[in-house]
């Protein structure tokens, strides 16, 4: 019996080595012949399937942005306090619809009136022609309504999927603002700037970025390198959020009790800070749709740089702003919510570079965009700005840092022809390039940045600054809630429901204590 198992176990190997040294030799082989997908020359075309798969790269894209707005409702609404929860949690999910039915129908032909995208996921053609411009310098496009009624079939879906992912960015920026403005901001006031954002305030700085307009155009117009460039939106979405959040905080004033009468504030906490952590991770998930998937095509695998960059730029934010807070007086801890602002400020910082950047300037940008958001939140705070979540300075102060790092840290590995850039030293250019890597080139870069950067500060908040002030001139009682309301907290006041019902305390009549035998 043992011979004759021995026997078997002798087979069984021979026959092992066997397939092994006819298996090995194919493989080495198929290895051999196979042509690798990328090889750092160039991008492979599209065929038919490609764009297919583009398109379908996009679709998943928009539904991962789309999931960012359950990570903001958990951080809003786990950062600020309890009696409060159900108008911040509804405010975060009415923004989505209020947003998406206002950039359908007036902002999308607004910003993308005059865009195209050829040879990516089947976007060829502009959508229209009308524009207001002076020479080559535009503002504003219209155009394109038949998208939603008569486009031939062929054009829709391309289309259908552009407008889909930049819906939810737009959502993104107005969702931002809910933030700042939680605990005193009347629902109707509310839905008025839900509408705003999508029709006018996102559409307009769009246009004149992403939709091909004056910021983008100044590598051509002025020789400003590539003009103004964001890939995933630290500018477009986050500081145009974040300045528009530090204008309603300034017109609605602080909340009850945050401020002593020496004007020193006084710490309010959210009820939950494990909710908020939630929506924190939810919204690093989502983040990888956010930028990853802005080339528009899992043909342009620098979408893996992109997506890798991302997450360098949050852990590294979230991890040198814990040691941060754990060496700065105030602190000497490592403050949970000031971990969460960390890797946020990281992730939006990284938005605008994060696919012309090498992974090291992804972690050093992580690292500067938390230590500044750390103390814009202290900054801001002692300025007797109310800002209970810190959104004005994650997404105000960490989008403009993001902005302006794209002329510092760009590579010039991506990006050639960046919008269609044919003038200037950036036309012959291998890429979108910073200081770092080419002073001169970079120093052009830079400037185009920060025109973008002081044109969201100064136009598009001044524009939002003027927004909530006739609002609130307009608007009977102004936009700010009661103190009465404010002090019972929102929920009942605002949505007659409580979000934790439990709170709700029960008349002596209406209870029965339980009978026990």
């Amino acid at each position: 019996m043992r011979s004759r198992t021995g026997l078997f176990k002798k087979a069984a190997i021979a026959s092992g080595i066997a397939a092994a040294a006819l298996v090995l030799p194919a493989t080495a082989a198929g290895a051999q012949a196979t042509e690798p997908l990328y090889d750092g020359t160039y991008i492979p075309s599209n065929t038919d399937l490609g764009i297919s798969m583009n398109i379908f790269f996009v679709l998943i894209g928009a539904a991962l942005v789309v999931f960012m707005q359950a990570g903001f409702a958990l951080v809003e609404t786990g950062m600020t306090r309890k009696k409060h929860a159900a108008h911040v949690v509804s405010s975060n999910f009415a923004i989505f619809g209020l947003g998406f039915v206002a950039f359908m129908l007036v902002g999308f032909p607004l910003m993308f009136g005059g865009f195209s995208y050829p040879g990516y996921f089947g976007f060829d053609e502009a959508l229209g022609t009308g524009k207001l411009a002076i020479g080559d310098w535009t503002f504003a496009w219209w155009g394109g309504f038949d998208w939603m009624t008569n486009m031939d079939a062929t054009k829709l879906a391309p289309v259908a999927a552009f407008f889909l992912y930049m819906v939810a960015f737009m959502d993104t920026t107005a969702t931002i603002p809910t933030g700042s403005m939680a605990e005193r901001w009347k629902w109707k006031s509310f839905i008025g700037w839900g509408l705003f954002c999508g029709a006018i305030f996102y559409p307009l700085f769009g246009a004149w970025t992403w939709g091909g307009g004056w910021l983008n155009q100044l590598g051509n117009n002025l020789q400003l390198g590539f003009g103004y460039v964001d890939f995933a939106g630290s500018g477009v979405v986050h500081a145009m959020g974040g300045i528009a959040a530090l204008a309603g905080a300034v017109v609605l004033g602080p909340r009850i009790g945050k401020y002593d009468r020496n004007g020193k504030p006084r710490s309010m906490p959210g009820h939950s800070l494990p909710m908020a952590m939630m929506g924190t991770f939810i919204l690093l998930f989502g983040w990888f749709g956010f930028n990853a998937m802005s080339t528009f095509a899992a043909t342009d695998v620098r979408f893996a740089v992109a997506a890798v960059n991302t997450a360098i730029a949050g852990a590294f934010g979230a991890t040198f702003g814990m040691f941060y807070v754990m060496k700065r007086k105030g602190f000497e801890k490592p403050d949970p919510g000031m971990m969460i602002n960390g890797m946020l400020a990281g992730l939006v910082a990284i938005t605008a570079p994060c696919a012309f950047v090498e992974p090291w300037a992804a972690a050093v940008i992580g690292i500067l965009a938390a230590v500044l958001v750390i103390e814009s939140i202290i900054f801001i705070e002692k300025k007797g700005v109310d800002d209970p979540v810190g959104a004005i300075s994650v997404h105000g102060v960490g989008g403009v840092f993001g902005v302006l790092s794209v002329g510092i840290f760009s590579s010039g590995h991506y990006g050639a022809g960046w919008n269609l850039t044919t003038e200037g030293s950036a036309a012959s250019a291998t890429g979108v390039t910073g200081i770092l890597y080419d002073f001169g080139l970079g120093a052009r870069q830079l400037a185009a940045q920060s025109v973008g950067a002081l044109t969201i500060v100064f136009v598009m908040g001044g524009l939002a600054l003027a927004f909530f002030k006739i609002q609130n001139a307009l608007t009977k009682g102004g936009i700010r809630s009661s103190e009465a309301d404010e002090i019972e907290g929102l929920d009942l006041p605002e949505m007659g429901v409580l979000a934790y019902p439990e709170d709700e305390v029960i008349g002596a009549s209406e209870y029965t204590p339980a009978v026990t035998t």
